[in-house]
C-alpha cells in the first residue's frame, strides 16, 4: 500500500503534535452530534471557512541573524501583565464536551496565567468556577428580555471576583447552524441515529452522562421553568429569551452597574469601535462569533487593522476566529491585536481529554508562537507589526 499522511488521533495526547492532531482526536472520543455542536457554521459555512482563509492569505517576512535567546510572550491584557497574548474564549455547554468542562478551561488558563471567560450559558455556577479553578476569570453576559437575568449574573459575578465583563451583542438573532440542526428531530431531541452513535461513545456516556446527567444551565435555573434548565429542555425554551430589541442603551444600562473591565464582544466595524471607546469600555473582541451567526460575514482579520488604527490607543483589542496555529496568532499581533481569543482550538482539548487536553492544547499554542517569534528573529511580541507581514 502507498504510504499516506494520517493525523493522530489515537495513543495519547503527547502524540497529539497540533490542533489538528488533537481535533481527530476529539472526534473519535464524542459523539457526531456533541463534535457538530462545536464544529459547524452557520448556513453555508462561508464566514467559518473565511476565518481561515484570512490567516492563510498572510504570509510572514523573518529577518536573519538575530539573537533571540531571550524571547518571550508576556503581554498585558486589560493592563494586567499575561503568561502569553491568549485568553480563552466564552463557550456554552462545555458540560456536553466533559463533565467538568467550564473548571477544566479554567483551571488550565490559570496554570497558564491567561484569562479565562465564562460563558452565560455554562454548565457550571460561575461561583463554582471561581473558588474551584480561580485565575484571571472574565464573565461573558447576554442580556435577555428579562433583564434581571443580566442583573443577577452581574452581580453574582462581581461577588465572585470576576475581572471583566465580556458583553457579547452579536447573538440576538440566533444564525442558522443547519449542520448542527440535522443531528435533531425537534429541538432538544436527538435523531435516532445520534442516539445510536452515542451508544457507540461508552467512554462519553460514563464521563458525562454517568457523572452528572444531562448538562443543565446552571447559572440560569432561578430564571426558567421546571425542566428547562438541562440541555434537553432548554432547548426550547432558551432561544425565547433572546431578543432583537438590545442596543447602545443596554451598554450605557450595564456600564452604570458593572463595577470593573468591561469588554464588547461583536464588534467588526470601525463605527462600533469608536462608539464602544466613547461610551466607557474597556475593551472589545472583533469576532464574526467564529462563524456561527451572520454567514459571508467579514473575517475579524480582514477589519483588524482598521479597527486599530482608529482606536488601537484607547481600546484594548482582543480578536477571535480561526485561530489554530502559533502563525495565526502571530499575525494577528502583528496587525495590532493585543491578545487572540480561543474557542474551537481549546474545546478540541477539552473533548479530547478534558483538563489535560485544554493544557496541552494551549502548550501546543505557546509552544508554536514562541518557534515563530524566534525564527522570525523577534524577541517578544513588541517587535511585530505589519512590517512582517505581507499578503500573497
Amino acid at each position: 500500500m502507498p504510504w499516506k499522511r494520517r493525523p493522530f488521533s489515537t495513543g495519547g495526547l503527547t502524540r497529539a503534535l497540533n490542533i489538528s492532531d488533537l481535533r481527530e482526536v476529539a472526534r473519535r472520543r464524542v459523539p457526531g452530534f456533541v463534535f457538530e455542536y462545536v464544529e459547524g457554521g452557520s448556513e453555508d459555512e462561508a464566514s467559518l471557512q473565511c476565518n481561515r482563509t484570512s490567516f492563510a492569505a498572510l504570509r510572514l517576512v523573518p529577518q536573519t541573524l538575530v539573537d533571540t535567546s531571550s524571547r518571550h510572550q508576556r503581554v498585558e491584557i486589560l493592563g494586567r501583565s499575561a503568561a502569553a497574548p491568549l485568553v480563552i474564549g466564552p463557550t456554552g455547554l462545555n458540560g456536553m464536551l466533559h463533565a467538568d468542562g467550564d473548571i477544566g478551561l479554567a483551571r488550565a488558563a490559570a496554570k497558564l496565567g491567561i484569562p479565562y471567560t465564562l460563558s452565560t450559558m455554562s454548565t457550571t455556577r460561575l461561583e463554582d468556577v471561581a473558588k474551584q479553578a480561580g485565575g484571571r476569570l472574565w464573565m461573558q453576559l447576554y442580556v435577555m428580555k428579562n433583564r434581571a437575568i443580566a442583573e443577577n449574573i452581574m452581580s453574582r459575578a462581581a461577588d465572585a471576583g470576576y475581572e471583566a465583563l465580556v458583553f457579547t451583542t452579536d447573538a440576538n438573532v440566533f444564525g442558522s447552524r443547519e449542520w448542527d440542526r440535522r443531528s435533531y428531530r425537534q429541538p432538544g431531541k436527538p435523531t435516532l441515529r445520534a442516539q445510536l452513535d452515542a451508544l457507540r461513545h461508552p467512554g462519553w456516556l460514563i464521563e458525562v452522562l454517568g457523572r452528572n446527567g444531562i448538562p443543565r444551565f446552571k447559572n440560569l435555573e432561578a430564571f426558567l421553568p421546571p425542566g428547562a434548565a438541562s440541555a434537553v429542555g432548554g432547548s426550547t425554551i432558551i432561544p425565547q429569551l433572546f431578543e432583537p430589541t438590545i442596543t447602545w442603551d443596554d451598554l450605557t444600562w450595564i456600564r452604570r452597574i458593572w463595577p470593573r473591565k468591561l469588554l464588547i464582544k461583536g464588534v467588526l466595524s470601525v463605527a462600533d469601535a469608536e462608539r464602544a471607546a466613547a461610551l466607557g469600555c474597556d475593551g472589545i473582541v472583533v469576532t464574526n462569533h467564529g462563524g456561527r451567526q451572520l454567514d459571508s460575514c467579514v473575517t475579524p482579520l480582514d477589519v483588524l487593522p482598521e479597527i486599530v488604527a482608529a482606536v488601537g490607543k484607547r481600546l484594548t483589542i482582543v480578536i477571535d476566529g480561526g485561530i489554530r496555529r502559533g502563525t495565526d496568532i502571530v499575525k494577528a499581533l502583528a496587525l495590532g491585536a493585543n491578545a487572540v481569543m480561543t474557542g474551537r482550538a481549546t474545546l478540541y482539548g477539552l473533548a479530547a481529554s478534558g483538563e489535560r487536553g485544554v493544557e496541552r492544547a494551549l502548550e501546543i499554542l505557546t509552544t508554536e508562537t514562541d518557534r515563530v517569534l524566534g525564527q522570525l528573529g523577534c524577541n517578544s511580541v513588541a517587535n511585530l507589526g505589519p512590517h512582517i507581514l505581507r499578503r500573497c
